[in-house]
Order: C-alpha cells, then structure tokens, then sequence
C-alpha cells in the first residue's frame, strides 16, 4: 500500500532514514554508502548522494566524499547537482499536463502549435557517406514523436547553435526557431535516435500553449506544487555554495571539468537538460510518478497520463543506452530479459543525466532511486556506479 511522502522526503539528513518503514534491510543498505565511498577513494568520483525510497519511506539518504576536490568541501546530503537529461521527463510531464487540459493532443502535428516547423524536410542519403538530397517527409512530426525520440530530429543543435549548452545565450524561441530548419535524419516513427533538439522543441510548445515562459510554467505546476525547494533552471546565488564541481577522468585522475557551475545571465533554459536539483526533490518527482500523479494531496498529473507516459511506445525499436530498455513519453522503460540485469522489474521507468545522475521508479518494488555525482565521462546509464546502486538497492528488500 503506498503512503504518501508528507515527511520523509523533506529529510535531509541521513539520519530520517527508515529501513523497518520501507520493507528493506538496514545492514545490506549500509553497504550501498561503502561502496560509494570505494568509487570515491579509488578516483572515479568525487563524491556521491544516494537515495532510496519505498512504500513512501526514505531508507537511505547518504553522502559520501566531496562536494568539491580543491576545497575539500565535503558532499552533502542536499548538495545541488546539475541533472542535465534528468530534466526530459520533468518536461515530458509539462506536456502531459496541457494534454490533461485539453490544451494540446499528444497526436497533435508539431506545426500546429509551432508554425517554423512546417514545410519541414527530410535527409535522404544514398549511403551512408555519400552526397544526400532532400524531401518531404511521409508525414509531419507529431509531439508523440518528440516524446519517444522517433521523430527524426538531430541529437543536437547545428553548428551555428553547437555551443548553445554551454553559453546558453539565446532565448528558447531563438533557438527552437533555428532548429526547426535542420532536415530530419529520418522518417518519423521509424527509428528510435536521442534527440535533444525534439525536447527543446516541446519546451517551446509549452510556451506557446500556455503563454508563459516554460521555466514558469514548470516552476508553477510542478516543482512548486511538489516542494521541490532545490530544483530550478537559473541557481539563486544563496544556492552556490550547495552546487558540486563537476569533474573529468584525464589518465585515471579527476580533475575539474570545463563546464559552467552557475550559467551567471542565462537565457536558455534548456528543456532538454537544464535543471538543478537534489536527491530529495527528484525522490519527490519520482514518487509522485509511482503515486499515480499526485503526492501528498496535490494532483500533478491524471493516472491516465502516468500510465500513458510508463507504457512503452516504441515497439520493437532498437532504444535506450542500457540493454532491454523500451522508451515511453519522456522516459525509458525496464522491459522484461535483459532489462532486468540491474535487478529492476519489468515496467521499472527512469532517465540519467550526462554528469552520471540517473533515477528511476519501480512500480513493482513500490521504490525510488535516485544517484547524483558529477563526472563528465565514461559509461554513461551503464556506468558502474549507477549500476552498483541499482542492483544493491533491490537486493536489500526484504518484504
């Protein structure tokens, strides 16, 4: 039976941990930190938060290492992490609660809520290294395609935008108008390929939906109504202290990676991964996922849209970064075989961020799991610390 998380997910501090409450063994969870701690000491991090949830109760809320190298700050149970593509199914839900409304369709035609997008073509290329010409599509991309990554646009921005992660120096309407004239590599709802440039363009539909900026909106109808006090596209400078370094593997020793800790004057937002947040607030996010759409009494999606958004669309198409992953709206779905080798169920759902955060919920198992470090190469969804803490987390259930 699910209990809503009015409390336990406020906690910042290890010790509002409650294995007994969530079914699962203290001793075996004890040896989730000291295995972190092992990354840590043998340079592959530079320090790591673990959360695990069940039944609506933290078990685990560790922090191991630090925050920073250089300063020896150590790692907090609420430091700040940049989640980067954990930011695609907190847009994905932005969507779907305009699909609620009655304010779009997911079958909707891109170009009917943005009109840059039509007339828009198609790559066609002879073979693979070959001279390529243009045509129209079979038929125009649809926000499902976006959704699922099968619409056919670029993972990333084009060279005039290439850097446009980094600085972050246009408006989301600047950019999504400049991307919407790239051709598509393929027809849509043929083949499964990340995209990037598909989920800024649903961050700019809901603008253009709600007549708001898409930061607002997913600040007013999500984080806030959640408590998600940490989470947020633009840092307040009383959070600096909070946000970790973030770090590269140069020849087997981490040394500080050039990436940007605050985007001081960003316009972008990036829908496609700009968010900050802790491992709280994300557990916050998730569990109302597995509550259906609502948490602690305040309703954020219909059951109808979590389970359209948890149910695999894409078939038997080829999706994901870890094997046995099917993709749903805005997230990838554990399917049975070898999906299950990290010792998730099937239907497990979850997203990971370019800096090796990665979260997940597990319907059957009735828990969250959220793992936040920052490190910009190497492994990626199958790292080995994403893949320690899932496995570990499962086999410490007990009930």
């Amino acid at each position: 039976m699910l209990c809503f998380l009015a409390l336990a997910l406020i906690a910042e501090t290890a010790a509002a941990a409650d294995p007994a409450s969530a079914g699962m063994n203290a001793e075996r969870l004890a040896r989730i930190p000291a295995r972190m701690k092992a990354f840590v000491d043998e340079g592959k991090a530079a320090g790591i938060v673990t959360l695990v949830a069940r039944h609506g109760h933290v078990a685990l809320l560790s922090a191991v290492g630090y925050q920073d190298l250089e300063t020896k700050t150590p790692m907090r149970a609420d430091s700040i992490f940049q989640i980067a593509s954990m930011t695609k199914p907190v847009t994905s839900v932005g969507i779907l609660i305009l699909a609620d409304e009655g304010k779009l369709a997911l079958t909707d035609p891109v170009e009917k809520h943005l009109p840059e997008f039509r007339g828009q073509m198609m790559k066609v290329c002879t073979k693979p290294s070959g001279p390529c010409s243009l045509r129209a599509p079979s038929r125009p991309i649809t926000i499902r395609d976006l959704l699922t990554h099968t619409s056919g646009m670029p993972g990333g921005p084009p060279a005039g935008l290439k850097d446009l992660f980094a600085t972050r120096d246009r408006t989301l309407a600047e950019a999504v108008a400049i991307e919407a004239q790239q051709p598509l590599e393929f027809e849509p709802g043929t083949r499964w390929s990340y995209s990037n440039t598909g989920m800024a363009a649903l961050g700019r539909i809901i603008e253009v939906v709600s007549r708001e900026p898409y930061e607002k909106f997913i600040a007013a109808r999500i984080l806030t109504p959640l408590g998600m006090k940490d989470t947020f596209f633009f840092p307040p400078r009383d959070r600096y202290p909070r946000i970790a370094a973030i770090y590269t593997d140069v020849d087997g020793k981490l040394q500080r990676a050039a990436v940007d800790l605050y985007h001081k004057g960003a316009k972008y937002p990036a829908p496609e991964g700009g968010l900050y947040s802790t491992a709280s607030d994300m557990a916050r996010f998730y569990q109302m996922l597995l509550e259906h759409g609502s948490l602690d009494g305040v309703r954020i999606l219909s059951p109808a849209a979590v389970n359209a958004m948890t149910t695999v669309h894409t078939g038997d198409l080829k999706t994901g970064f870890a094997p046995g992953m099917g993709y749903g709206l805005g997230v990838s779905i554990t399917r049975p075989g070898d999906g299950e080798l990290r010792l998730s169920s099937p239907g497990a759902f979850g997203h990971g961020g370019a800096y090796r955060t990665y979260s997940w919920a597990d319907p059957r198992k009735d828990m969250v799991g959220i793992i936040m470090l920052q490190r910009t190469n190497g492994g990626g969804d199958l790292a080995d610390e994403i893949s320690s803490f899932m496995a570990m987390s499962a086999a410490a259930i007990v009930e």
